[in-house]
């Protein structure tokens, strides 16, 4: 709930701005349609497996399970990296201005993003790796525990731990300290804070927003990769299912945080909130005003 309606605000509000929206914004827009996505796809199905402590759908819906699972993931994580190397760029720059980057570039680098993405999920599907259940059965994922028997499966499990996960982590992290030590540099130039350019302060706190961004979904996701590396060398049965399924579960609110972050460091994004509140509230209003005086569903409309 907290994914949908989080990144439903996120999407509402660059839909208003459309045609104020920076290159590298499209960025967060595309971080917010894989979270979007991955929430309505996958968590109404695990939920309800969940409910019925067992898997849902056999075979079929776990592969559909792991496969957008997985696709998602990677899009996001290379999203993230996307948004650090530009920030870098952007903060290197002799004039930092995200509109430095064309927006077609960035659509470029998007759609490469998706198609990077999808290349990752379907090579399961073609014989390279494959997806099965989570050990406490009740979501999918690619089948980690069956790889230290596989060594098709192995090659499969650390080309993906290095080009997915590894690789666009160090980016992520050498160009965070990149930008963190320029801007200590420049601040360091400047004796008198108030005479720090106000694009300068604004420079940073938008790397201070993308460096959250960043850490809330690599902190959400390393316990993950752990037990899953863990299980590639040892039995799934050396774990117990709540240390398989906690990390599981921490993984998947990694979607719910970045739309939090966004309304505490943009200014504009809480403008765009309370409009879109004021917005449902003058439509409950006409609701409300439209039922008869002894409708008991008047008062509900108005709560």
């Amino acid at each position: 709930i907290l994914t949908v309606l989080g990144n439903s605000a996120v999407l509402a509000t660059a839909a208003r701005r459309s045609g104020l929206l920076k290159s590298a914004e499209l960025l967060t827009v595309n971080l917010a349609v894989a979270d979007t996505a991955m929430a309505l796809s996958l968590y109404p199905l695990a939920i309800a497996s969940a409910w019925s402590h067992a898997w849902l759908g056999g075979d079929a819906s776990c592969v559909y399970y792991g496969l957008l699972g997985f696709l998602f993931g990677v899009c996001s994580m290379m999203t993230l990296c996307a948004m650090a190397v530009i920030r870098f760029l952007v903060t290197n720059s002799p004039k930092p201005d995200s509109n430095r980057i064309p927006k077609s570039t960035v659509c470029i680098l998007i759609a490469f993003i998706w198609l990077y993405s999808l290349l990752w999920a379907i090579l399961p599907l073609l014989g390279w790796g494959y997806y099965g259940p989570e050990p406490f059965g009740i979501s999918c994922t690619i089948a980690w525990s069956e790889f230290h028997n596989s060594s098709n499966g192995f090659s499969f499990i650390l080309s993906m731990f290095l080009l997915c996960t590894v690789l666009p982590a160090l980016t992520i992290v050498a160009c965070y300290l990149g930008i963190a030590w320029k801007v200590h540099k420049a601040y360091q130039e400047i004796q008198n804070i108030d005479r720090i350019p106000k694009a300068a302060k604004l420079e940073k706190k938008l790397t201070l927003m993308a460096v959250l961004i960043s850490v809330g979904f690599l902190s959400s996701w390393t316990p993950y990769a752990a037990a899953s590396f863990w299980s590639i060398f040892n039995s799934s049965d050396s774990l117990q299912p709540v240390v398989t399924l906690l990390p599981c579960l921490f993984a998947k609110s990694s979607t719910a945080y970045n739309p939090f972050i966004y309304y505490v460091f943009s200014k504009t994004f809480r403008c765009e909130v309370r409009k879109l509140q004021c917005c449902c509230a003058r439509r409950g209003r006409y609701f409300s005003s439209d039922s008869p005086a002894g409708n008991p569903g008047s008062s509900l409309w108005s709560g």
